[in-house]
């Protein structure tokens, strides 16, 4: 078995990188360090920086309300993440609510397909969720967007009585992105356990590996204070 490359191994080089001063610049003229084609098992919740349990938690209900704007974060307690604000229209509108994406008859209900399909045929390899979509180059920057959705799509396999997961994603910020992308995987990867056994009352499956792979990991200038 090939030994995997984790969370560690990733860890460790960027804070090579950044020691070696490898750089890029960013479309803002900052500066990144980054890897191509990174991937790895996320065995960690956090690469660099503490998981805000508070955010997720709140991230996590946004997603599942299927509601496109930011606004809807926090409601009335304060206002949306820069981050969300710099990719939202002035209405604050975006592409990417993971939830809306997954659970909606929008988007052909792609939990409820992946669970059916697990069911049928628990030994496939088809049970993917669709994150992008060809028509994301007309609506990233509709009216104002900044939202060419992240993820790409995800896979799921029943293997010795566990569930794994690849998540393929086309950019991922390592001090942000991957914190709350893994949380929200990992509680999918639980939701889909608990309809599975729902569905096949006499199967026994538990949430097994989550396995990343991002054409760019990156972390910016602005967080290298956290690389170490």
């Amino acid at each position: 078995m090939i030994k995997p490359i984790r969370v560690a191994d990733i860890r460790a080089h960027f804070i090579n990188e950044l020691k070696e001063q490898r750089f890029t610049i960013d479309k803002t003229g900052a500066k990144t360090i980054e890897i191509l084609g990174a991937s790895f098992l996320a065995d960690e919740p956090s690469i660099f920086g503490v998981p805000s349990q508070e955010y997720i938690a709140k991230e996590f209900d946004w997603y599942t309300s299927m509601s496109t704007n930011i606004n809807d974060i926090y409601g009335e307690e304060r206002e949306a993440p820069a981050a969300w604000k710099y990719a939202a229209n002035k209405h604050g509108e975006i592409n990417s609510n993971y939830g809306l994406l997954i659970f909606s008859d929008k988007y052909y209900n792609q939990f409820k397909n992946v669970v059916d399909e697990l069911s049928s045929n628990p030994d496939g390899r088809r049970a993917t969720m669709v994150y992008n979509r060809p028509s994301i180059w007309t609506e990233y920057n509709e009216n104002g967007k900044s939202d060419f959705i992240c993820t790409n799509a995800v896979s799921y396999y029943i293997r010795d009585g566990k569930l794994h997961s690849v998540v393929q994603m086309r950019s991922n910020d390592v001090v942000f992105g991957y914190k709350n992308d893994y949380a929200w995987q990992r509680e999918v990867m639980k939701l889909i356990v608990d309809r599975y056994l729902d569905q096949n009352i006499f199967s026994d499956l538990e949430v097994g590996d989550l396995y990343w792979q991002v054409q760019n990991l990156h972390v910016y200038e602005r967080h290298f204070n956290l690389v170490m």
